[in-house]
């Protein structure tokens, strides 16, 4: 690979660390081509971009990004194949499932949303993180409790209220 190829590398790696939130290194050394094949197949449906990338040009690119990786360029040894998703446990959801069948893919480590997570023990920890849009749906749920308690409440007195003046009307007569 000449230096201009190199050079070339290492500025889409840089793109893609500065458009991704989430970022997953792992080794998927040791698979099979239909082990392979099954992983790559899996990414593509669960919306996550799989890519293997040398070690030292995507260290060179983590320099050059603007986030802070700290120690992430630590785990860049051996095999590295990166995983690029919007939501920050759809990775992890994944390597777990597909570890079911087999040992590998093993997480080196991630960055997500400005946290670095290093080693594969960080997996289960990272299933449970909560995507973006989960914790708007929570928060819009946990919004709307009150008010949805405020209406009813609203609308059961409203009722009894109106039952209570209308006994009252009818003795009255």
């Amino acid at each position: 690979m000449t230096r201009e190829q190199k050079a070339n590398v290492i500025e889409q790696l840089t793109a893609k660390l500065a458009d991704n939130a989430n970022i997953y290194l792992t080794d998927v050394s040791g698979l099979n081509a239909e082990t392979t094949s099954n992983l790559r197949r899996a990414c593509f449906k669960a919306n996550i971009k799989l890519e293997v990338v040398k070690n030292t040009l995507l260290a060179k690119a983590m320099e050059a990004s603007d986030k802070d990786f700290e120690d992430l360029s630590t785990v860049l040894v051996g095999n590295t194949a990166m995983m690029l998703s919007e939501a920050g446990n759809a990775p992890a959801k994944l390597i777990k499932e597909f570890r079911k069948k087999s040992d590998k893919p093993i997480l080196k480590g991630a960055f997500i949303e400005e946290a670095v997570y290093l080693g594969d023990d960080q997996v289960e920890a990272l299933v449970n993180i909560k995507s973006k849009d989960e914790l708007i749906g929570e928060i819009i749920g946990l919004l709307q409790s009150p008010a949805k308690n405020v209406v009813s409440a609203l609308q059961s007195g409203g009722g009894t209220l109106a039952g209570i003046i209308k006994t009252l009307s009818e003795k009255e007569a």
